[in-house]
C-alpha cells in the first residue's frame, strides 16, 4: 500500500470503528498539543505526512440558485449583488482545466449553482467531464441534488468525485437551510455511492453552531455507510447580503481541532482545507497540516470567493518542505 493513498474501502470497512458523539467531543476537549500528536500519528499511518493534494475549483454556472442556504452568495433569495451567469462554454472550462493542471493541480472541480441539474444542463456537464478527464486530471463536480439515473451518467462520463457537503449536523441544519432537508443531501450521496463515484462531503463551521454540533457533523460523516474519500472542511466566509453575513468569527484553534477530529475519525480520507483559507495565516495553515489536513483548494478563486494566490501557496510549500501531489 502506498503511503500517499488511502487504504482500499474493503480493508477499511473490515476494521471499522463507528464513532459516538461522546467520543468525538472528547477529542475536541483534549489539550491541543495532545490532540495534534494523536492526529499526526493517525495521519502518518495512512499518508505521507509531507504531501498535500491540490484541487482547483471553477464555477461553471454562477448565481440564481433557488435554494436558501444561509451562507451562500449564489442564492437567488439573498441580495448579494452577484451577477447571474449561464453555464460556461465547454472550451472555457477545458482551458481553465489545462491551466490548473499546468499550475500543479491534480484534481479539477466544477461547480454549478442550482438545486439540481436539468437533463439538458447535465448533458453539457457530461461533455465537460469527458474533456477534462481526457487531460489526465481527476474530475469532480458539485451540481446539487441528483435525480435517479444522473449519477450513473456522470460515472459513465468518467467522473472521479462528486461533492455534496452535509454542511452541518442534523440538529443545526434547519437554522441554516430551510428549502430542503439534510435527508435530501444524504439521498444524493447514496446515489453517488451506488454509481461507484468517490464521495466528497464535508461541512462548514463558524455558522453559529456549537462545539457539540461540530462534533456531531464529524460523527455523521465518519459513520456514513462508507466514509467520504474526500472531506472538505470550510471555515465560513461571511458574505454581505446573506443571513450569516454577521456571524461571529470562529476561534482559529477551534478550526484546527475540527481538522484533527476529522483526521482521527476518518483516517483514510483526504481532509481538505477549503473555503476561508484566504483569511488564514501561513502559520494557521501549517497547524492544519499538522492536524492532518492533506488536501487544499489551489488557485486564485473558489466559486465566488477569493483564495490565496498560487504563488503564495508555492512559497508556503517551499517553506514547510512539503510536496504537491
Amino acid at each position: 500500500m502506498s503511503v500517499c493513498s488511502p487504504v482500499a474501502p474493503v480493508a477499511a470497512a473490515s476494521a471499522r470503528h463507528l464513532w459516538t458523539l461522546a467520543e468525538v467531543l472528547a477529542l475536541y476537549e483534549m489539550p491541543l498539543m495532545d490532540l495534534l500528536w494523536r492526529a499526526q500519528q493517525v495521519h502518518r499511518q495512512h499518508f505521507d505526512a509531507n504531501a498535500i493534494q491540490r484541487s482547483t475549483l471553477l464555477s461553471v454556472k454562477t448565481g440564481g440558485c433557488s435554494e436558501d442556504c444561509g451562507y451562500c452568495s449564489q442564492s437567488a433569495r439573498h441580495d448579494t449583488d452577484l451577477e447571474r451567469e449561464r453555464l460556461l462554454p465547454l472550451d472555457e472550462v477545458v482551458a481553465a482545466a489545462q491551466a490548473a493542471k499546468a499550475k500543479g493541480a491534480s484534481r479539477f472541480c466544477m461547480g454549478a449553482a442550482w438545486k439540481g441539474p436539468k437533463a439538458d444542463d447535465l448533458e453539457r456537464v457530461l461533455d465537460m467531464v469527458r474533456e477534462v478527464k481526457a487531460l489526465g486530471i481527476e474530475t469532480c463536480v458539485t451540481l446539487g441534488m441528483l435525480k435517479a439515473g444522473q449519477a450513473a451518467k456522470l460515472k459513465d462520463a468518467g467522473l472521479d468525485y462528486y461533492n455534496h457537503n452535509l454542511d452541518t449536523d442534523r440538529e443545526f441544519y434547519g437554522q441554516v437551510i430551510k428549502s430542503h432537508t439534510q435527508d435530501d443531501r444524504l439521498e444524493t450521496l447514496d446515489q453517488v455511492r451506488e454509481a461507484g463515484i468517490n464521495v466528497c462531503s464535508g461541512g462548514i463551521i463558524g455558522m453559529g453552531e456549537s462545539r457539540k454540533n461540530r462534533a456531531a457533523l464529524i460523527v455523521q460523516l465518519a459513520n456514513l455507510p462508507q466514509p467520504p474519500e474526500s472531506v472538505p472542511i470550510n471555515n465560513l466566509v461571511p458574505i454581505p447580503g446573506t443571513p450569516l453575513a454577521d456571524a461571529p468569527r470562529l476561534d482559529p484553534f477551534e478550526f484546527v481541532r475540527t481538522i484533527a477530529a476529522a483526521r482521527i475519525a476518518m483516517p483514510t480520507s483526504w481532509v481538505r482545507l477549503s473555503a476561508g483559507r484566504q483569511e488564514m495565516s501561513d502559520e494557521l495553515q501549517a497547524l492544519c497540516f499538522l492536524a492532518g489536513a492533506n488536501s487544499m483548494f489551489y488557485g486564485d478563486h473558489l466559486l465566488t470567493t477569493g483564495n490565496p494566490e498560487a504563488d503564495r501557496d508555492d512559497a508556503l510549500f517551499a517553506r514547510l518542505g512539503v510536496k504537491a501531489i
